[in-house]
């Protein structure tokens, strides 16, 4: 039977997943500080990475400096890191990135957890200190983890595929418009070619503009061209173009906008939605090693 993930110890999750998704939980915690490790997981990694970190608060005691407060906020779009009273983001630790995660058990107060930097690409390890929520905290991000890893193959996951065929198709109605455009330019030039030809060909002081016959009711018969070839030039110019409708495209969650036939533009789907896929799709196939317990992912279907 596949399973997205295999616990080495039954863990039960701290809340519901309706407060993980479509809300946030908060904790107050006290910020050691981050330093970069050079593995994405291990016991000993976290282990140097903590004691480091306690080792540069204490002087900073000792030397009058405070441990600075921070609110951290945990939903299935990550971990943020803020100050309790302005609820300025500090960090942003999406969870996919997200490779360790403990609580110290020889100290109750310390959790700790590993991210990937989105800009430098180094791993570096968090360090916070709770008086009681150490390891209610590090159950809440595995539990989060969890729900982000299958609300990715819900959402994101799964469609990759769906997407490049609308992305194909939508270049090839681009195509199709671009040749379109194309073939209207030659004919109105071979139009305008004839309409020179035939004012050349007649005499200079007998030049006169033939009107259009008209019926009995002295209307204009209907034509299939279009009524713009109609309309008289000013200065040789020809008549403004229609301004094209624009519409507000909204993104989802990955960044991708919704197929609209009626605008085909390049925006639609960015180059880079592949990118980021890859890399979501990269962070959970590592799995979230969580106080110890292995959460192993299974490979994901290799359309994504």
């Amino acid at each position: 039977m596949n399973r997205a993930f295999s616990r080495k110890k039954d863990k039960t999750w701290m809340h519901t997943p309706e407060a993980l998704s479509k809300q946030y939980i908060p904790y107050n915690a006290k910020f050691l500080g981050s330093t970069e490790v050079e593995q994405p997981k291990g016991t000993e990694v976290v282990r140097d990475a903590v004691r480091k970190l306690k080792f540069a608060r204490h002087i900073k005691k000792s030397e009058g400096q405070k441990i600075p407060k921070v609110e951290l906020q945990i939903s299935i779009y990550g971990v943020k890191i803020l100050e309790p009273k302005t609820k300025e983001v500090q960090h942003n630790c999406q969870l996919h990135r997200i490779s360790f995660c403990a609580d110290d058990k020889t100290d109750k107060r310390i959790f700790t957890f590993i991210c990937k930097d989105s800009e430098s690409n180094k791993h570096l390890c968090y360090v916070f200190d709770s008086e009681k929520c150490a390891e209610e905290i590090t159950l809440t991000i595995g539990q989060a983890f969890d729900l982000a890893y299958r609300k990715f193959l819900e959402s994101g996951g799964k469609d990759v595929e769906t997407r490049k065929q609308i992305a194909g198709l939508q270049k090839r109605i681009q195509d199709l418009e671009a040749e379109n455009m194309e073939l209207k330019n030659k004919v109105q030039d071979l139009e305008n070619q004839l309409r020179i030809a035939q004012v050349s060909t007649s005499p200079a002081d007998s030049v006169t503009l033939k009107s259009p016959s008209t019926d009995i009711f002295d209307m204009i018969p209907f034509s299939p061209v279009s009524h713009q070839s109609l309309i008289p030039t000013r200065n040789g110019t020809q008549p403004p173009p229609v301004p094209s409708r624009s519409t507000e495209i909204k993104r989802d969650l990955f960044g991708a906008e919704p197929f609209d036939p009626f605008n085909c533009g390049a925006g639609d789907f960015p180059p880079d939605i592949q990118s980021k896929l890859d890399e979501m799709q990269e962070g959970f196939k590592m799995g979230l090693t969580l106080e110890g317990t292995v959460f192993c992912l299974d490979p994901l279907d290799s359309r994504c």
